[in-house]
């Protein structure tokens, strides 16, 4: 296994890692912004018009958290694809080198 390849490995594993880890992180906190909701709501006893406005806010704040990092995992995923289809393509321009130009003969 070359160098190129055990780095590759490697870049893959912190990759998964970080997506693992990330969506951990994305799924605690949506847990604890539904367990303080539903803590909030029960302490109300059943005042409607403050029990819309925790869950709206736990709504939003559930959504906008899971679509933010789902966002930003779309263009890490983006850029870093984009980076390797460079890096793809000048390892094959550097590999196999132009052919020199055909002589006219006249």
């Amino acid at each position: 296994m070359g160098r190129d390849q055990g780095r590759a490995s490697e870049d893959t594993e912190l990759e998964k890692d970080r997506a693992r880890y990330g969506l951990l992180a994305v799924v605690v906190s949506n847990l604890a912004i539904a367990a303080v909701a539903v803590f909030g709501v029960w302490q109300l006893d059943g005042d409607k018009a403050v029990i819309v406005g925790i869950l709206t806010a736990a709504f939003t704040a559930v959504s906008s958290t899971t679509t933010a990092y789902l966002g930003i995992k779309a263009v890490s995923n983006t850029a870093k694809s984009i980076a390797l289809g460079d890096v793809q393509a000048r390892r094959h321009t550097e590999a196999t080198p132009p052919a020199p130009p055909a002589q006219r003969i006249s």
